[in-house]
């Protein structure tokens, strides 16, 4: 097995992922629906919407898996975001230096052998995670398949976009009413 290699940009990388303020957070039916419309298209059994920290890999949506995470050393998104602008393709994970003794490869029930996955890279070129496709078995996209999975990452793209616009009209707000506050009482104390 292989390590994913540390992208050069790792600490605006973490920090634009911090700003969006989806770690942790509860499962959102848009970021759902995304994931299942990707394996669908690809026809995998399994597609996730993962996001990558320091330490571990944590999955926004999980279409096929109970799992929610995974340790960022064995993540297969962990080499993908190394490449932000490309979609990596790995048709079987056995036959991959990178991934051949993988813990995930190596799983009995459901080892992931095919991987396919888009880098979610905000406007600024940071590669917050993937939106990847999974299957237990050797597998090809068509040309087709891998524009299409394009396509529906960078809405993945647009929401995480959205959302961060959100998040700071919601720190405007908060703001603005923390400053009326202080207006209120200031007057009513020179009154």
């Amino acid at each position: 097995m292989i390590k994913p290699e540390i992208p050069k940009n790792e600490t605006f990388r973490l920090q634009a992922l911090k700003e969006l303020n989806i770690l942790d957070s509860k499962a959102e039916q848009e970021f759902d629906d995304l994931a299942s419309l990707a394996s669908y298209i690809c026809e995998t059994p399994v597609s996730l919407i993962t996001f990558l920290e320091e330490k571990r890999q944590w999955f926004k949506s999980h279409i096929g898996t109970d799992l929610c995470e995974t340790d960022r050393d064995i993540s297969f998104c962990g080499h993908a975001i190394n490449h932000p602008q490309e979609l990596m393709i790995v048709e079987d994970a056995t036959k991959d230096e990178r991934f051949a003794d993988n813990p995930l490869t190596t799983l009995k029930d459901t080892p992931v052998i095919f991987y396919a996955g888009m880098p979610l890279t905000d406007k600024m070129g940071n590669a917050l995670g993937t939106l990847c496709i999974i299957d237990h078995q050797p597998k090809t996209l068509t040309e087709t398949q891998k524009s299409k999975l394009k396509t529906v990452a960078n809405q993945v793209v647009k929401l995480l976009e959205l959302r961060l616009r959100n998040n700071k009209l919601k720190t405007i707000e908060k703001e603005l009413r923390a400053k009326n506050e202080l207006l209120k009482n200031f007057a009513g104390v020179v009154s």
